[in-house]
């Protein structure tokens, strides 16, 4: 009598081999990748530049600033302005100073030498450019920002500068003020920060004074 199990030499599931028992489950696999790369990949990131496009299309290409037919720079980057007629920005840590490629700021600590000796040797520059003004120089623009990219100065250090420009381009302090006025931003949603200036702004505003002049 034939005491050997019924089921013995049917094949079960661990001698299948490997590519039968995996194609099932890859087929659909690699579809779902394939689904969600064209959505996520391609899709998604073609209807948001579209939406951004329609809605914000200043925004959406970098805040571009055109002067005459030229590109001059970024609401949203600082510069470097070093002529006694335009208002000077924030110093900068990035690369060279306002490099948009390495944005970072100077990482020093309050008790580190380097950012005393940093901070007196803007606070020189400064006095040697108007040597008449007296007025405590407003923290801003003596220190470096975050990114080093800050396009923006406070109202103090701004207005701290006005006599100079005024002076050196021959024109009303008032000019200089209002032109100031014209180019601050308020608070973020009426709450948040404070009012700032952008200083590329201010500085194509006053050129443009002096061409009506």
């Amino acid at each position: 009598m034939d005491s050997k199990p019924q089921h013995e030499g049917n094949n079960s599931l661990s001698d299948l081999a490997p590519a039968a028992t995996h194609l099932p489950m890859l087929k659909p696999a690699l579809s779902l990748f394939v689904i969600l790369a064209l959505i996520l990949g391609l899709g998604y990131p073609l209807l948001m530049t579209g939406v951004a496009q329609v809605t914000m299309s200043d925004k959406a290409n970098g805040s571009l600033i055109e002067y005459n037919g030229q590109l001059v720079g970024s609401s949203l980057i600082g510069q470097r302005f070093d002529q006694p007629e335009y208002l000077w920005t924030r110093p900068s840590a990035a690369g060279d100073g306002y490099d948009a490629t390495q944005s970072s700021g100077s990482n020093l600590g309050p008790l580190n030498p380097d950012l005393a000796t940093s901070v007196e040797t803007q606070v020189q520059r400064l006095k040697a450019a108007d040597p008449v003004n007296t007025a405590p120089i407003p923290l801003d623009l003596v220190t470096m920002s975050g990114s080093g990219l800050d396009p923006h100065i406070s109202l103090a250090a701004a207005q701290w500068q006005v006599n100079r420009v005024a002076r050196e381009r021959g024109i009303s302090t008032a000019q200089v003020q209002q032109t100031i006025d014209n180019n601050t931003e308020g608070r973020q949603f009426g709450v948040f920060g404070e009012p700032r200036v952008n200083v590329l702004a201010v500085n194509l505003a006053l050129d443009e004074i002096d061409i009506v002049k």
